[in-house]
């Protein structure tokens, strides 16, 4: 775990608390409207790794400007008293399977016409930061349109890192990193284009299909995948 003290990330920290750390953290998955309306906020999830064992405050460290939403999360450590559950090979179990999984609002887009905005976040990348560098890399997840009326609400935008995994009885989910059930991933509306699903970046869309895909009307259209 990278704890840094006091460390200026992507949004400013109106203050550091004494005794408090902060822990930048990394975006694993993140899921977004589609079309939202001018200047009206909206919700987005995110699922964020936990920062160990320790006690801590979560932060989304939420930006915008005229191009771009920005989510730079972190953690702060407020005490380094270890919280998780001790195992007995002499090891610690962490009572908190999984990522952090949370939904933030995003800030109404100003707009006098219909136009995208970029949806960013800390995220991890194949390049390692530059000598010297503190600030967590920040990558593009997709858009969102913002429309002056009647945004369309039938899809939600989703991209991070996922992998495939096969369920009982054969069909293909996309299970976003750091998701503890198996059961909670998403089913894509293409089951023979799931070949390259493992531990992806990927880029798509939930929406509620016409006919059931294994089971499931609501499904994931993957876009892109790298």
């Amino acid at each position: 775990m990278r704890v840094l003290n006091c460390l200026p990330i992507v949004v400013m920290l109106a203050a550091c608390e004494p005794d408090m750390e902060v822990s930048p953290a990394t975006v694993e998955w993140m899921e977004w409207p589609a079309e939202v309306s001018a200047a009206k906020p909206f919700q987005v999830r995110l699922l964020v790794p936990r920062p160990g064992c320790y006690r801590s405050v979560f932060r989304l460290g939420i930006s915008a400007d005229e191009s771009a939403v920005t989510f730079a999360p972190y953690f702060l450590i407020t005490s380094h008293e270890i919280i998780c559950v001790p195992e007995a090979g002499g090891g610690v179990l962490d009572v908190y399977p999984g990522a952090f999984d949370t939904v933030g609002t995003a800030p109404g887009l100003a707009a006098s016409f219909a136009r995208t905005f970029e949806m960013r976040a800390a995220g991890q990348v194949y390049a390692l930061p530059a000598p010297g560098a503190s600030d967590l890399p920040i990558r593009t997840y997709g858009e969102v349109t913002v429309r002056l009326t009647s945004p369309d609400s039938s899809r939600r935008n989703a991209a991070g890192i996922a992998s495939k995994v096969i369920d009982n009885f054969g069909c293909a989910r996309l299970l976003p990193s750091g998701a503890f059930d198996p059961r909670s991933g998403l089913v894509p509306d293409d089951q023979a284009d799931t070949s390259s699903l493992s531990y992806a970046f990927v880029r798509g869309y939930i929406y509620e299909a016409t006919a059931p895909v294994c089971g499931r009307t609501r499904v994931f259209h993957l876009v892109s995948r790298h």
